[in-house]
Parts: structure tokens; C-alpha cells; sequence
């Protein structure tokens, strides 16, 4: 992977992290507790911070609640309380005289409470506690969790202000401005404290403590959504990265598995037009060669009828092989000929030119709706010359009355079968025979290909060639 995608990768993660950076979280406890009949509990800080007289700072709290009892029934003290050395200051949670979720231990009383201290929580599920009275609070239920969140604003020499939220907001987006008024209550209380305790004392089977957070902003109590979380960011980030990656080395390997076809298109067109060269100088010059010295032989021998006619046939049979030569060189260089279909049809033009007044008669069963499948110059060129040579062979050697061309695609093969009603030969024969070399060039020239050539022939039973090859999908 290249630097500059993995800095920008970086800078990213950096940006992400920053952003979603948070404020001090002075405490912190995410684990579910038990807290039951314990007296006076324990400090659950250990004295890793405390708030004195002189401090005027601001902490949130928060803590989440699952009651094993109901308090209707059964009278009990429980909550989180704050505690300077052994003296009791104020707690959030249930006095034992409120009944409903309240505060104990505050510097006012509530109105519907009977102890100085006790002010009930607005909830936002108020409860009729008394015969025919609503009042603003609810009353702890077996199996309702609540989530309490609570601040305090320290005032240096004085009672401090308290705002407690009841089972509020606490998503994404929310604000302690933005918390109805329902569920937020305020009072004073002296907030000071060395330790806190997590108590339950009395009736009931005592309450499940969770998700205990001690903060110096209300952002710290906002639950993120799992997309917002510093591990999703990094899993995000490092997707990216190895998306980046993974896209840059794909979009490489495509520019390079291009170039490296454009350079076996090069190399396959150059072969061609060597191949064209090689042809001209080959079949074009020796046929041309050829019926120059059979020209001068007419000339010279023009008193002699039968050598004229002798040397007039010779001549136009040099005349027709090199009008053939020339029209397979154009059909190799005409633009849409590297097509199956185009190949199809030439060799049907051939097989029509080469027996058109040969006394063999020659049938075609070429299909002319064959895919758009592009041929590479010298795989055309070489099925051309297998076909080329098996029917030169025909018309040469084969005394046929019928020769029958079948050529067919079938999902990805491509077949063409050569029959002929002629004199045949001996297969087991080939190889001492010379005239059959040919045979035997033309199998070599089909596995070049990736291709076979099937050769089935006896004596005075004619001669079945099938050429099969396989296209990649």
C-alpha cells in the first residue's frame, strides 16, 4: 500500500478519535452488584478523589437501579450516599420513610414528605400513593429498572445545589438542558464527601447496582450508539485501510493485467504481420515465380499444341492457387475478421471456391448465428490450415463423390467434422506412408491450439476428420 493512503488512513483515525474524545470519568463501574442488607455499605472509591469545603467544581453521577422488592410492602433504606469520614451526608435513591424514590439527608424537606431531608424524585410515571392524591413520584417496583442521574454544583463555605434526574435521556443528542421537568428535581444538600457507599438496609431483597459513573460532564453519561464507540472506529478505520488496499492493488493488477494484454495483443499482431510477411514472400513469390517461368515456357514452345495446353493448365492452376493465397492474406488483415462467425464463413467460401468445378461435390452445414467471440490471429490462422489442409487432401487424393463439412457450437466447443465417400487409406499405415505427413502436421497444428484432431479411415470406406476445441468460459 503506498504512503500517501496509508497517512490519509491515519489522519482520519487521529480526526475520529479526537472527535470523539471525552471528558475526565472519574470513576467508573459497569458491573452489576448485589447490594443487600449491608449496614452503612462500603466505599466503592477506595479515596481516589473526595470534594472538601473549598471545592466549586460541578460532577455528575449516575447509576442504574433493578429493585427486588416493592416498597409498597415492604419498608427499606436503599441508594448511593455520600459520607465525610463516619457522618452521613445526603443519598439518592429510597429513604426509608419517603417510600418512593427520593433523596435523604438534605438541607430541605419535600412537600409531600414527613422527614426533614426526604424530598421525592419527579418521575415522569407518577404514582397515586395515597387514596385518591397523585403526586409526582413513583414508587420502586420489583423488575422496573430505573436509571438515576444526579449533579452536584459545589459552592465554596455553603450547601451545594442538587439536580437529580429520574430515569432520563440519555442517547445520543441529549443534553441536560433538553431533560423535561417531569423527571428533574432540585434541592440543596451538602455534597461533600470523602467516600461514597452503595446501602440497602431493611425489608425486601435488596437492590442491583449497575453501570455506576462518577464525571465532570453530563456528555460522559450519554450511552453511545455502537457506531460512536471508540472500537467501532477503529474496526471502521482499519476497514477502510484495508479497503483503500485492497482497491489500490485490485486497480494495479487490472492496469497491469492490461498492459500485459495490450503487450500480448502487440506481440500476436506483429507474429501476424510476419506471419502475412512471410506468406507474400513464400506462396506469393514462388506461385508468381512459377507462372512467370510457365509463361516463358508457353512462349518458347508455341509450335507445340499439346506442351501449350500442358503448360496453359499448369499455369492456371498457378493462377488460381495464388488468387487463394491472396485472398486468405486479405481476409487475415480485414478488419472483423477475427471473429468465429467470420472464420465459419471463409472456410465455407474456400470449401465452395476449391470444389466449385472439382468432381467431387461438396455439401455445407454451417450454422450463421454463432456468439460474438473474438479469435486471436494465429488461433483463426491455424484452424483455418487444419480445415485448409483436410479438405486440399479430399480434393487431392480422396476420389469422393460427396465430401460433407459440418462445423457446430455447443455451449463452449466448437466442432468440425470432415466426411468423405472416397477410396480411404490404411490408419495403421500413416506413418510409413509419406502422403500422409500431412495427417500428421495437422494433428500437431490442433494440440498447438489447445485443440484435437480425430482421424478414422479404412480402405474404400472414405474418411471421417473431427476437430474439437474447447473456449475458455
Amino acid at each position: 500500500m503506498s504512503r500517501p493512503v496509508i497517512l490519509f488512513a491515519l489522519t482520519i483515525l487521529l480526526a475520529i478519535l479526537t472527535s470523539s474524545a471525552r471528558a475526565t470519568v472519574l470513576y467508573q463501574e459497569a458491573g452489576k452488584t448485589l447490594v443487600h442488607e449491608n449496614g452503612l455499605g462500603v466505599d466503592i472509591l477506595n479515596g481516589t478523589f473526595r470534594r472538601s469545603e473549598t471545592a466549586s467544581d460541578t460532577l455528575y453521577f449516575k447509576f442504574h437501579i433493578d429493585p427486588l422488592s416493592d416498597v409498597g410492602t415492604e419498608e427499606y433504606l436503599a441508594g448511593l450516599e455520600f459520607f465525610e469520614g463516619e457522618a452521613e451526608r445526603f443519598g439518592v435513591g429510597n429513604s426509608l420513610k419517603a417510600y418512593g424514590y427520593s433523596a435523604f439527608n438534605t438541607a430541605e424537606q419535600g412537600t409531600n414528605n414527613k422527614i426533614f431531608g426526604d424530598v421525592d424524585l419527579h418521575s415522569a410515571s407518577p404514582e397515586a400513593f395515597e387514596t385518591g392524591k397523585v403526586v409526582a413520584y413513583e414508587l420502586p417496583r420489583r423488575g422496573q429498572e430505573r436509571t438515576i442521574v444526579f449533579k452536584v454544583q459545589y459552592v465554596p463555605g455553603g450547601t451545594d445545589n442538587v439536580t437529580v434526574w429520574m430515569n432520563p435521556s440519555l442517547a445520543t443528542g441529549a443534553t441536560e438542558e433538553n431533560q423535561p421537568e417531569k423527571l428533574t428535581t432540585h434541592f440543596k444538600a451538602n455534597g461533600k464527601f470523602t467516600a461514597i457507599h452503595l446501602r440497602h438496609s431493611g425489608n425486601g431483597g435488596g437492590w442491583y447496582f449497575s453501570d455506576v459513573v462518577v464525571a465532570t460532564s453530563f456528555n460522559d453519561l450519554i450511552v453511545p450508539h455502537f457506531w460512536q464507540r471508540w472500537w467501532f472506529f477503529v474496526l471502521a478505520v482499519s476497514a477502510l485501510v484495508t479497503w483503500v488496499g485492497l482497491t489500490v492493488r485490485f486497480v494495479e493488477k487490472r492496469k497491469f493485467q492490461s498492459q500485459l494484454y495490450r503487450a500480448e495483443q502487440e506481440r500476436a499482431l506483429e507474429q501476424e504481420r510476419a506471419r502475412i510477411a512471410q506468406d507474400l514472400h513464400d506462396d506469393l513469390g514462388s506461385s508468381l515465380t512459377r507462372i512467370s517461368l510457365l509463361s516463358g515456357l508457353l512462349r518458347a514452345e508455341k509450335d507445340n499444341p499439346a506442351q501449350v495446353e500442358f503448360h496453359a493448365q499448369k499455369l492456371s492452376e498457378s493462377a488460381n492457387q495464388t488468387v487463394r493465397a491472396l485472398e486468405e492474406i486479405v481476409w487475415a488483415v480485414r478488419p472483423g475478421s477475427d471473429t468465429l462467425q467470420s472464420l465459419v464463413d471463409y472456410i465455407a467460401h474456400f470449401a465452395n471456391e476449391l470444389f466449385e468445378e472439382h468432381p467431387t461435390r461438396c455439401r455445407l452445414d454451417c450454422p450463421h448465428d454463432l456468439p460474438a467471440r473474438a479469435l486471436p490471429p494465429d488461433l483463426r490462422h491455424n484452424i483455418f490450415l487444419i480445415i485448409k489442409e483436410a479438405l486440399t487432401n479430399v480434393a487431392r487424393h480422396a476420389e469422393a463423390k460427396v465430401v460433407h463439412v459440418q462445423i457446430k457450437m455447443e455451449q463452449q466447443r466448437l466442432q468440425i467434422v470432415i466426411i468423405d465417400d472416397g477410396k480411404g487409406f490404411d490408419s495403421s499405415a500413416m506413418k510409413n506412408n509419406g502422403q500422409h505427413n500431412g495427417l500428421e502436421n495437422m494433428r500437431r497444428r490442433a494440440e498447438a491450439v489447445g485443440g484435437q484432431l480425430e482421424i478414422h479411415s479404412d480402405l474404400g470406406q472414405g474418411t471421417r476428420k473431427v476437430f474439437h476445441l474447447n473456449f475458455p468460459h
